[in-house]
């Protein structure tokens, strides 16, 4: 069993955003809450279900201790842009 929590990053397996990367707001039962800072915003987060989510589980400590920090979309769009220069 995965365990999900909040602050850490997701992929998308399926689904039109096949591929596309999320950092996880929240999780509500078997569904996650996800946001990418542009078209998924915090106001209004992407509800999708765990077992069409993968997690990223090898973070840098650098953004772990960004995503503890998240106050708004561009600090998200920072953690994706610094995660995918890695």
């Amino acid at each position: 069993m995965k365990l999900y929590q909040a602050e850490m990053l997701a992929t998308s397996l399926a689904g039109h955003d096949k591929g596309k990367r999320y950092v996880v707001l929240e999780q509500e039962n078997d569904c996650l809450y996800l946001v990418d800072g542009s078209t998924k915003l915090l106001a209004r987060p992407k509800k999708k279900n765990q077992k069409h989510v993968q997690l990223i589980k090898h973070l840098s400590a650098e953004l772990t201790d960004r995503m503890s920090k998240i106050r708004d979309d561009a600090d998200v769009r920072k953690i994706l842009k610094i995660y995918e220069s890695l």
